[in-house]
């Protein structure tokens, strides 16, 4: 029995995901205002971002289980960023605090700066009520303790 190869691996999924959010970036740096398009594209990054951060800890363990501790904390220590930034820009849309949106972005932006856009390919379908359901979303503070 031959060797199963998984075209579908977590670094592929994270330059999909990256180059999303990418275009996603663009997009808002091109706009003038905080609407609602403007929201739900950040909460699509929210997700983005989670999702990034869920497949960093994946890779790392892959690493780890062929002794490479090493090489799993430079990974970690590469992505971190995700989880961190992910965080950053719910808190700004959780408590509609737009004056600090700028200097995430002043933030998010370098980590983006290797990728290439000629044309967008992230359609406003894959973010449109990203917000809401964002918002939706309950707190750890408001699960009832068990």
């Amino acid at each position: 029995m031959g060797r199963v190869i998984n075209p579908d691996t977590n670094g592929k999924r994270r330059n999909q995901i990256m180059r999303s959010s990418a275009e996603i970036l663009r997009l808002l740096t091109q706009k003038g205002t905080i609407d609602d398009e403007s929201k739900d594209m950040l909460a699509a990054l929210v997700y983005l971002f989670r999702e990034i951060d869920e497949g960093v800890e994946e890779s790392a363990a892959a690493w780890e289980k062929r002794d490479y501790w090493m090489k799993a904390e430079e990974f970690r220590q590469r992505w971190n960023w995700a989880g961190y930034m992910a965080g950053q820009i719910t808190s700004v849309l959780v408590e509609s605090k737009w004056d600090a949106l700028p200097q995430i972005m002043v933030k998010l932006l370098p980590r983006f700066a290797d990728i290439k856009i000629t044309k967008v390919k992230t359609k406003n379908t894959e973010w449109l009520g990203s917000y809401t359901r964002l918002s939706e979303e309950k707190s750890p503070r408001d699960k009832p303790n068990n």
